[in-house]
């Protein structure tokens, strides 16, 4: 069989190898390049004339984008009946394409980025990137446990680009004690990478024991100079019973907080998180009753947090733990915060809302030690008002609905 044109990509690349897949399922041959270096011939102007971006895979085939690494267009993915059986196939297949791209893949470059140094270290952002690709992972993993492929019952364009992209996955970020978690997707794996013809251009599957993680640079010691033999030194006056001698260098002062500064609170917060974890919530001996008894509006707020994007929610169960995500970020201002915050709905149809007692008059200096604090509104409520009221008793005892949606699960900031 003669090839139908050429492929620019190099043997490392994951996205070329889920093309060439898709072209030898749909019985067709692709040539590679007869010279290729990446990064002196992609700049070269006669590459850049025909790819302006300079990227791979870029290809001179009916397959592929001539600027991006998006899969390949119809014309080859129905030669062998990869999107599917329907137009509501294909929007499938272009769905689960997407959602690996965009919250999986990205993550596993990002995690590389930070690890390797390309990125500056920050250890919240690289909980964060893990905990984005763990969501969506579940996701995937969830869909699979009732079905052997991701649309239809045959190998899809969906099912080469999410094991292509997972098989990467799992050699740098997804590693042994998370691929326990996602028996489907490892299973959707090894079922994809083992069809007769794509086995050759999957490879092995190179499973990581540990994911990749950031190693701070050894610091270099300076070599030591020959000591030249001292001179006896006089012995120093012995300082008196009530003096203290002075260290050569005084300690650097420890940054204090602004928080700190504020009017002392006839409410010690420390006591409210001991009453809320040993009483009933409700009742006339109740935590709420506590709070209401010994509460300073001076020196704490009460405040409505919401998550913006809801639109983004899908398991319940993932957004209870990006709640708890969220409550590991904010450890830093612990000793001046107490939250209740819950998951509402239903799987598809969710959102994250809840309450947080803070010190002082404004959110912002307490929450902002967490990376993803601006992903959440934050509202004043008002206590002497019925509805705010409400809220924040309903928010404190777990029953708390809105909008008709009913309280699932919930996480405390204690």
């Amino acid at each position: 069989m003669a090839p139908i044109g050429t492929l620019y990509t190099v043997p490392a690349q994951w996205k070329g190898k889920a093309i060439r897949a898709i072209a030898a399922l749909g019985g067709l041959e692709v040539a590679a390049p007869g010279s290729y270096e990446h990064y002196v011939d992609n700049k070269k102007p006669e590459f850049l004339a025909k790819f302006p971006h300079g990227k791979i895979p870029p290809s001179r085939v009916p397959m592929a984008s001539s600027s991006s690494s998006r899969p390949p267009s119809p014309s080859t993915a129905a030669n062998a009946n990869l999107l599917g059986s329907s137009k509501e196939d294909a929007a499938l297949v272009e769905q689960w394409v997407h959602l690996v791209e965009t919250e999986v893949d990205i993550y596993t470059d990002l995690v590389r980025g930070i690890t390797s140094g390309v990125i500056p270290y920050n250890k919240p952002t690289h909980t964060a990137f893990l905990e984005r690709q763990t969501r969506a992972l579940k996701t995937i993993n969830q869909h699979l446990a009732s079905n052997t492929f991701l649309v239809g019952e045959r190998v899809t364009l969906a099912d080469l680009w999410v094991a292509v992209l997972f098989q990467k996955a799992v050699g740098l970020t997804v590693d042994a004690a998370a691929r326990k978690n996602l028996p489907n997707l490892v299973r959707h794996l090894e079922t994809v990478a083992n069809q007769p013809k794509v086995k050759d251009i999957y490879g092995e599957i190179v499973y990581a024991e540990k994911a990749v993680q950031f190693v701070p640079p050894a610091k270099e010691k300076a070599p030591k100079a020959e000591k030249a033999p001292a001179a006896p030194k006089p012995k120093a006056p012995k300082p008196k019973d009530d003096e203290e001698e002075e260290p050569d260098v005084p300690a650097e002062p420890k940054a204090k907080n602004p928080l700190d500064d504020l009017p002392k609170s006839t409410l010690n917060l420390e006591d409210w998180k001991r009453a809320y974890s040993n009483k009933e919530t409700r009742g006339a001996d109740g935590a709420i009753e506590w709070f209401y008894a010994n509460n300073d509006p001076t020196g704490y707020s009460v405040w409505r947090v919401d998550f913006k994007y809801n639109e983004e929610l899908t398991q319940t169960f993932m957004s209870a733990n990006q709640i708890t995500g969220f409550f590991n970020r904010l450890e830093a201002s612990r000793k001046y915060i107490f939250g209740s915050v819950g998951v509402l709905g239903e799987s598809n149809n969710s959102i994250i809302t809840g309450t947080f007692i803070l010190r002082g008059q404004d959110a912002e200096p307490v929450v902002n030690v967490a990376p993803d604090w601006e992903s959440y509104s934050y509202t004043k409520l008002d206590l002497t008002k019925d509805e705010d009221k409400a809220f924040f008793e309903g928010a404190l005892a777990w029953d708390l609905e809105v909008d008709g949606k009913k309280w699932v699960d919930g996480k405390n900031l204690k």
